[in-house]
């Protein structure tokens, strides 16, 4: 392991090399995305733009452990390795969201509950945080004002659907049920989920059926990413009296959304959870709050 940890520290010591130049050869903060097809992210941009926003400088690199050649194994060294060069914490995407929670010294009680986290802050203790439940709760919130929750269909067992499903919960969801093709994985989310009163949750028995019953459903698997085209379910089992709403954000309408869109659905695409999850992170790394509508502005220039 100590050789795997310094390995990869040269290999994020040179990506983070350019990014320290541009600011001087020091910055304020040092921040980084570990996960795997995520060339195309604005996480960075989000981060810089709005740290450069308040007077801060900030260095932003992505941990691609697809272009890093990377095994999935390695992500306790790369953990480790973004601490020991005095990084002020990770973003966690896919597909680490729930295995990264093993290798913390503490994980709040929110991302806990969840089972999954998304942001990493270090210090004298490596604490987990899950900021994507309050990123897509906010989004909702704001773009499907009087949308259905009497039951919803969730896509997805892994760290996003987590995090929407208890999203979900907390914006009042009557019923929810989750869609996944590992049925021990789907087993345990309803499980977790299950410890609130708020709601029904059940492992969906017919994907098919669990569309059609559905008020409005969420996309939550990595389905429909430029990386993994595609639609998690037959988009022509929507209905217009549906909303449809996707987690991914790139692209910014997923094939899925399109379908739905095109039927007449209301849809919510992933924009607004990544933007929201962001502003959120940026609070943990900075102890400064974020603008959302700012950190909006930043995503879009970044396009």
């Amino acid at each position: 392991m100590p050789g795997r940890i310094d390995e990869i520290a040269r290999a994020i010591e040179a990506l983070l090399t350019p990014r320290l130049a541009a600011l001087g050869g020091r910055a304020d903060v040092l921040v980084g995305l570990i996960g795997r097809g995520i060339q195309l992210s604005r996480t960075p941009a989000m981060h810089e733009r709005e740290a450069s926003r308040l007077g801060l400088s900030c260095a932003y690199v992505l941990v691609d452990f697809d272009a890093m050649e990377l095994d999935d194994g390695d992500i306790a060294a790369a953990l480790r390795a973004a601490a020991r060069l005095g990084f002020n914490g990770v973003n966690v995407t896919y597909p680490f969201k729930q295995s990264v929670m093993a290798l913390l010294d503490e994980v709040a009680p929110e991302a806990m509950a969840i089972g999954a986290v998304n942001t990493v802050v270090f210090g004298q203790r490596s604490i987990g945080h899950n900021t994507d439940y309050w990123g897509f709760a906010e989004s909702f919130r704001s773009r499907m004002a009087g949308a259905r929750l009497d039951r919803v269909t969730i896509f997805g067992a892994g760290g996003a659907g987590s995090a929407v499903g208890a999203a979900l919960i907390g914006l009042g969801a009557g019923e929810i049920a989750v869609v996944d093709p590992d049925a021990a994985r789907a087993a345990e989310l309803v499980q977790r989920l299950a410890r609130t009163d708020a709601a029904r949750i059940e492992v969906a028995a017919d994907a098919h059926a669990a569309v059609m019953a559905a008020d409005g459903i969420v996309n939550t698997t990595p389905v429909g990413m430029t990386k993994h085209p595609g639609t998690p379910f037959a988009p022509e089992w929507l209905r217009p009296r549906q909303w449809v709403a996707d987690v991914i954000y790139f692209p910014r309408e997923t094939e899925l959304l399109r379908h739905a869109r095109e039927l007449g659905c209301r849809t919510l695409p992933g924009i607004g959870m990544a933007i929201g999850q962001a502003a959120r992170a940026f609070e943990h790394f900075t102890g400064r709050a974020a603008d959302m509508a700012a950190m909006a502005g930043h995503f879009e220039a970044a396009a």
